[in-house]
């Protein structure tokens, strides 16, 4: 089932076409209205003319998540602040966010790239589907439910937590596609089980699950447990949100809409193009975003790729299951999260020593975190009502700056292994 079947299944020759046409137009875009790229481009002695077929995209500079933040908030933006009618943002590694702005064109391709991935989990017009991704400026939750909407399915907008309600709901509504992330799915089962509610009861088809990594096992168990096929889906802020790539039934990679996007895989180290197939660093230029346009935007996902025909008809290109990231960013609950941020708010405090350990697993299905800090001595010897006080506060600037709660424990000076290399902050016993 397609829902373009013109456009997600246009063969090779007419897409390139396709893609070359609006990559020259993004090009001349970002050239004339976003300075950043101007000046990368002048610096390499490039103006748009000079690229005249896709094989140049490759002499253009690399955009990342820095150039984002060297630019907050608005300068990597490619219209006029009043063309601008969403705002949505990512968490990076101060308290600035990574802001992205979509014009009305950009909301509408959104929504049909959403709907194309709804679609591919079954989704009809008479769909019941339950979002349980979080709204706000976490891209989840509103792009599935303009998605949902486009489609014209029954939207339950439930977002995320209270989750007996939320089998309740999905029980009495008879939700047909639950969109939300592995690990909370899993925790929906959990409570299906705590509740006494058999699979059978349910109406689900299927489920979209994304926002953090997850193993075929896991999917596996999803499966078997809701009576489901479950789908991954992949997405990031930056390029535009959930809907960048989607598996179809078949589960073999994820169809990577290249209408929209000119994906790339490159050697992280060298930056050199790969060869498909080869596993490395996953780059994506915009071909048809307005608001803010991203040339080759180096997403730091470990991938690769693959232009085999897919049994579903699709002529665009899958990606692998990511495999990894070339940088320290921890993904817990959908949250992007960095080292970095916890240190802020541990220095914050003047309490807390510079040495701390975050330890990440899964905990009854959910992720959990925490974190270790040490003390100073006279701090530790200190009468326990004060070391509690402290513990509380670290762990409210810790909430205050990533939005999640994590375990906070303090630890006496010394506990924490030194390194003389790069110190080791992050253990991870999560298995994938």
């Amino acid at each position: 089932m397609h829902w373009n079947k013109t456009r997600e299944c246009m063969n090779r020759e007419e897409l390139r076409s396709y893609q070359f046409a609006k990559l020259k137009e993004t090009i001349d875009r970002v050239y004339h209205n976003v300075k950043s790229y101007r000046q990368k481009m002048q610096e390499r002695g490039i103006i748009p003319e000079d690229i005249n077929s896709l094989e140049d995209l490759k002499m253009l500079p690399f955009t990342t998540k820095q150039d984002l933040r060297d630019n907050y908030p608005y300068d990597m933006f490619a219209v006029p602040l009043e063309e601008i009618i969403r705002i949505h943002a990512s968490s990076g590694t101060t308290g600035k966010p990574t802001v992205v702005g979509y014009t009305r064109r950009d909301i509408a391709n959104w929504a049909e790239l959403v709907a194309r991935c709804l679609t591919m989990g079954g989704g009809q017009r008479d769909s019941v589907v339950q979002i349980s991704y979080g709204y706000g400026l976490f891209t989840g939750g509103l792009g599935f439910h303009y998605g949902a909407e486009k489609l014209g399915a029954v939207v339950i907008p439930t977002s995320g937590g209270n989750t007996r309600r939320q089998v309740m709901l999905m029980k009495d509504l008879k939700t047909e596609i639950l969109a939300c992330t592995p690990s909370y799915a899993l925790c929906i089962i959990e409570t299906l089980e705590e509740m006494g509610i058999k699979r059978d009861e349910l109406n689900l088809k299927s489920g979209i699950f994304g926002a953090e990594p997850w193993s075929d096992n896991m999917r596996k168990e999803l499966e078997e447990k809701l009576g489901i096929k479950a789908l991954d889906i992949y997405g990031l802020s930056e390029v535009i949100g959930p809907g960048v790539a989607c598996e179809c039934i078949e589960q073999q990679g994820l169809h990577i809409f290249e209408d929209f996007f000119i994906p790339e895989i490159i050697d992280p180290v060298t930056e050199e193009p790969l060869p498909e197939g080869e596993k490395g660093e996953l780059v994506i230029t915009t071909i048809d975003k307005e608001g803010l346009p991203v040339i080759r935007y180096r997403t730091r996902d470990i991938t690769s790729l693959s232009y085999e025909p897919c049994a579903c008809g699709r002529t665009h290109a899958r990606i692998g299951k990511l495999l990894g990231r070339t940088d320290d960013m921890l993904i817990i609950r959908g949250v992007n999260v960095f080292p970095s941020q916890i240190e802020s708010a541990l220095m914050a405090t003047g309490d807390a020593e510079p040495h701390y350990l975050i330890i990440v697993d899964r905990v009854d299905n959910l992720d959990s975190m925490e974190v270790w800090v040490e003390v100073s001595e006279k701090l530790f010897a200190d009468e326990v009502r004060k070391l509690e006080h402290v513990r509380k506060k670290i762990a409210s600037d810790i909430y205050t700056t990533l939005g999640i709660n994590v375990n906070v424990k303090l630890v006496e000076p010394h506990t924490i292994e030194r390194s003389e290399g790069k110190a080791k902050r992050v253990i991870d016993k999560r298995t994938l």
